[in-house]
């Protein structure tokens, strides 16, 4: 049975709750590429070296890693609700402050202040999605699946038409945004049933002790060094308007949301989950070392079509983390997104280092050398991976098949 169409029939039949988390979702998701096509403009608004820019990444997700701790002791204490809204609200304060920045310093705090409320949402949007969905789980995690999906794609292109017209405007934009988001949730969204046992802050720590799980956030923490070192490093090499940049990695996420919601249930269910991975990663590893090498036409279209690779990856990694060890799902998501999280922040942060230091190719061979560590892994740890990746059907597929992005 084909995953895709055992949610497609109650896809469209959600509650007013669904729609408006749902919305909220693509939102945050938004705000992750919402910065790519003006990153030279804050560059060059606030006087900033690329290095200095790119700290917006890493402030984002190392404050994001660090609260994954956090964010199923705050759901299990003070409730679903309360801990979307109390994450929007973080987003709505520290995206509206960001666009009113005035050194590059004061913008990178802003965004890992932003870091933390988006942390706190999308933690708890899935759950909230799969507990308030229609037509059971796999039509709601479907249409989590499209909300990221879209909010992927369509950040960078908001990102380039507000930007065009200044830098701040995006963030400005995207407090806006969320301000509805927060608005529609408290008027459709009723408080969720809270989990029978309170989590602990140590849990996904201790779920780590895994080595089914460890294997696969090590995996993920490889592969994560290379997907944000096209998505923070990338625009600079690039060196395009916003509104061009802004089509690049539109044509990205639109391959991304592709690739993760119908091509990569369809591949796993052929192929196998790791040898899609393993396949995944390598393919990966030569795209971007050809982007670093290329000319500017081989690398815009290396950074789209590394959209796809990167959508495949995102689903295949989040179903082997969150069914291979016997850990509850919202603790083994935590625990390797916490693990993950730290890479998305060294990236940004180290690709420009690199670049300084040696030139403008270094960075993306360093960036294929993690993304083929991270098929590595999985080739070493197959054994620890395989008993998940054989005993899970097509049609189990449920709250489970969400991106690297859920939770």
């Amino acid at each position: 049975m084909d995953p895709l169409d055992a949610g497609a029939g109650g896809l469209l039949r959600q509650p007013k709750a669904v729609w408006a988390t749902a919305g909220a979702s693509v939102v945050a998701f938004m705000g992750i590429g919402l910065v790519d096509p003006i990153l030279p403009s804050i560059a060059q608004g606030l006087h900033a070296t690329p290095g200095q820019v790119s700290l917006l990444f890493t402030s984002y997700f190392l404050i994001t890693a660090v609260a994954m701790l956090l964010t199923g002791f705050a759901s299990s204490r003070i409730g679903g609700r309360r801990t979307l809204l109390l994450g929007l609200a973080f987003v709505i304060v520290f995206a509206g402050l960001a666009g009113t920045s005035d050194t590059v310093g004061q913008l990178v705090g802003y965004r890992a202040g932003w870091g933390l409320g988006n942390a706190l949402f999308v933690s708890t949007a899935l759950a909230v999605i799969v507990g308030a969905a229609a037509g059971g789980s796999a039509a709601a995690v479907l249409l989590y699946e499209s909300a990221l999906g879209l909010g992927m794609a369509c950040g960078p292109l908001l990102g380039a038409v507000l930007g065009n017209l200044s830098w701040r405007y995006p963030f400005f934009g995207t407090a806006t945004l969320m301000a509805v988001g927060f608005l529609c949730i408290t008027a459709f969204l009723k408080e969720q049933p809270r989990p029978a046992r309170r989590t602990s802050v140590l849990d996904p720590l201790r779920a780590l002790g895994h080595g089914g799980l460890a294997s696969a956030a090590v995996s993920a923490f490889f592969y994560n060094y290379t997907f944000f070192t096209v998505l923070a490093f990338t625009p600079f090499v690039l060196d395009m308007t916003p509104y061009r940049s802004g089509a690049v990695f539109f044509a990205w996420g639109v391959l991304l949301a592709v690739f993760s919601v119908i091509v990569a249930p369809r591949m796993q269910a052929r192929f196998g989950s790791l040898k899609v991975l393993g396949g995944s990663l390598v393919l990966l590893a030569a795209d971007v070392l050809v982007l670093g090498y290329g000319d500017h036409t081989t690398a815009v279209v290396c950074t789209i079509l590394s959209g796809a690779f990167i959508g495949v990856n995102n689903t295949v990694y989040t179903e082997l983390a969150l069914g291979v060890s016997d850990a509850p799902r919202p603790v083994a998501s935590a625990g390797y997104n916490f693990v993950r999280w730290f890479a998305a922040a060294a990236a940004p942060y180290f690709a420009p280092k690199i670049e300084e230091w040696t030139d403008v190719h270094v960075p993306f061979v360093v960036a294929a050398a993690t993304a083929a560590l991270g098929a590595l892994v999985v080739v070493v740890r197959r054994r620890a991976l395989t008993a998940e990746a054989e005993e899970r059907a097509p049609e189990h597929a449920t709250e489970d098949g969400v991106t690297v992005f859920a939770d």
